[in-house]
This record gives structure tokens, C-alpha cells and sequence, in this order.
């Protein structure tokens, strides 16, 4: 296994950001790709207003160049209407959301990935533009849901990249589907299970917290505007030099298209709801790992900076080949967005080598 470990070794860490194991010494400046969003933006905007109400294209529907490569598809599975983006040309390649995104965490990387892929960036069930509810939010369930979809899309078997609470979902999908998978990439995702209980994984950040509270949530935050204050507070806490990484940082790493879209999906009282399960079922996520069979697949692991010491123990007992692990730099949780050329070459350089 070949490893490329950050400056955090062996620092003591807590558990917290989105899903991410992050040290509580790192520290750093920020990567801005273009005009961030402000975590103080008052929540009743104009553009806040029309992205509630605009369709699943919102975000894509007036670039030109985006829709040359990529079209916006829906296909029923088990009850629930999918969304996904498509687009390129060669090998099939799926990418999984995590939370509190959507497909389109994947914009920025997508066009280079599909010079030499197709590309399936999906919805999972019950989030973003996906419609309707699956029987469970557990990860397992959740996996059997992605694989209906890869039925109705025709694929045999593709590579796999999945980021966060998707990273869930991507480990149990390789373990239950073996043979579906050539090859698959885990990001900042460490895996509840025999080395790391439920219980504790929530204890050590408000939001897991929080988010796995019954019905509180949905209370407290009931409004688009509330949805707009909670996700641009807390996108700066995990982002590189953020509070998780003993930081100040308070500026999103979002631009404010990209939050615009999310606060659009989120706004979906259903949506909010759906991603709130996400972790209500971190305790059947954590016997359904100890249970699955190792993936046998080639795996890159990727994480935020000073993160890897701590993830790496949590996956080894669930993979048999773990050919490579890497920390992103100049990078917290958001890694697909804070340093998108990192993450496209080592996505790119792992599945082509």
C-alpha cells in the first residue's frame, strides 16, 4: 500500500465535520474559486427566492458549454424517481454525492472526467432532485437503490467515486455488488462499524449530533431561510481552516451558485428530511458494516488535509486492496471543491493506472 501522509500525523483528533475524521490542530489559509458566498448573507435574497422555485437544471440550464457535454436524466427505481447528469465518452463512471450536497458537488470535475468517461453524477435517493423516498436511509438500503438505477441504465459495471456519507453508500455498494465495480475511489468518509460505534462517531460533532435528533431538525430549521443560515454556517466550519481544523475561518468555500443550488434542494421540506435520516441511521450503518464482506476492489482513499492518520485505521478491516491513500492539500471536507485539480488528478491518475 502506498500512503502519502499529511502533516498531522499522529496528533490526537476528533471527530467532526461533515462525516470527516479531521485533526483539532490543523490550521491554514483558504483556495477561493471565484466569488464565495457570505455566511452572513441575510436569508431573504432575490436570488435565494428564485432558485427555490426554479427545476432540477437551475443550476446548469443557461451554461452553454455544460450542456454540450451533459444532459439531466430521471429513471424510476423501486418507487422513486432518480436524478442524475450524464455526459462523455468511454468507460462508465459514477460518482455519490454526501451531505448537505447534491450531484452537483461533482460540476467543477466533471468536464475533465468526462474527456476520458462517461460520467453518471446521481442524486441519491430522497436528495436533490430525486423524487420520493426509499424504505430506509441506511447505506445498504441506499446501495440497492444506486444499483436499481444502474439496471435501468443498462451499465454491466463502471468505477466508483463516492464522497462523504455517498462514501457510505460507495462501500456497501462494492461490497454487495462486487463484481459491478472495476475500481473505487473513498473520500473523506471514515466507516462506522467494528473500530468506530455509532455512538461515538456522533459525539464528537454538534451537527452528527444534531442532524440525528428525531423531528428536532425539522423544527428548528422550517424555512428556506433557515436552510440558507444553517448551510452557509456551517460549509466554513469543515472547509480548510474552518473551526473542525482549529481555524477561524468564517468564509464559505462556496461560491454563491453553488450555495443557491443546494439551498434550492434543501429548501424541500421532504429533501431536508430525507438527508436528516442520513444519519438517524448511523446505528444500522454501523452493524451492516461490521457485517459486509470486504471490497475486493481497487481503492484510492482520499481525505482532507491532516485527516488520513485517523481515517485510514476505520477502512482497512473493509477492503482487501486499499492500493492507495493520499491527503488532498490545502484542503478540509469539501475536497472536490477547495482544490479541484488535486482531486481530478489523483481520481484520474488512480482509475488510469
Amino acid at each position: 500500500m502506498t500512503q502519502t501522509h499529511g502533516p498531522g500525523r499522529g496528533i490526537p483528533y476528533r471527530l467532526i465535520g461533515t462525516g470527516a475524521l479531521v485533526l483539532a490542530l490543523c490550521a491554514g489559509g483558504a483556495i477561493e474559486r471565484g466569488a464565495p458566498d457570505a455566511a452572513a448573507t441575510p436569508p431573504a435574497t432575490a436570488s435565494a427566492t428564485a432558485a427555490s422555485s426554479a427545476a432540477h437544471d437551475a443550476a446548469t440550464r443557461h451554461d452553454t458549454e455544460f450542456n454540450k457535454t451533459f444532459t439531466h436524466k430521471f429513471a424510476e427505481v423501486r418507487g422513486v424517481r432518480m436524478h442524475y447528469v450524464t455526459g462523455g465518452r468511454g468507460p462508465a463512471l459514477v460518482l455519490l454525492h454526501g451531505w448537505p450536497q447534491s450531484w452537483y458537488e461533482w460540476r467543477e470535475l466533471m468536464p475533465s472526467l468526462a474527456e476520458h468517461y462517461t460520467v453518471y453524477a446521481l442524486d441519491l435517493p430522497g436528495l436533490g432532485d430525486s423524487q420520493g423516498s426509499p424504505r430506509s436511509f441506511d447505506k445498504k438500503t441506499l446501495a440497492r437503490y444506486v444499483d436499481g438505477l444502474r439496471d435501468r441504465i443498462g451499465l454491466d459495471s463502471f468505477d466508483l467515486v463516492a464522497h462523504d456519507l455517498g462514501a457510505g453508500v460507495g462501500f456497501q455498494y462494492a461490497s454487495q455488488f462486487p463484481d459491478r465495480v472495476k475500481s473505487y475511489v473513498h473520500m473523506d468518509y471514515p466507516l462506522p462499524g467494528r473500530g468506530l460505534p455509532a455512538a461515538r462517531y456522533r459525539s464528537f460533532s454538534w451537527h452528527m449530533a444534531f442532524n440525528s435528533q428525531k423531528k428536532i431538525p425539522e423544527q428548528l430549521v422550517d424555512s428556506p431561510g433557515d436552510v440558507r443560515e444553517y448551510l452557509t454556517g456551517f460549509y466554513p466550519q469543515v472547509a480548510f481552516g474552518g473551526a473542525a481544523f482549529g481555524g477561524t475561518r468564517t468564509s464559505s468555500p462556496f461560491t454563491r451558485e453553488e450555495t443557491d443550488e443546494y439551498v434550492r434542494t434543501y429548501s424541500d421540506p421532504r429533501v431536508l428530511h430525507n438527508g436528516f435520516e442520513l444519519y438517524r441511521s448511523l446505528d444500522q450503518d454501523e452493524r451492516d458494516n461490521a457485517a459486509a464482506r470486504p471490497v475486493r476492489a481497487r481503492t484510492l482513499l482520499l481525505t482532507a488535509t491532516g485527516s488520513l492518520a485517523a481515517t485510514l485505521p476505520t477502512l482497512r478491516p473493509g477492503f482487501t486492496d486499499l492500493t492507495r491513500s493520499a491527503e488532498i492539500p490545502k484542503s478540509g471536507h469539501w475536497l472536490a471543491e477547495e482544490n479541484t485539480r488535486a482531486v481530478r488528478d489523483e481520481i484520474l491518475g488512480f482509475l488510469r493506472g
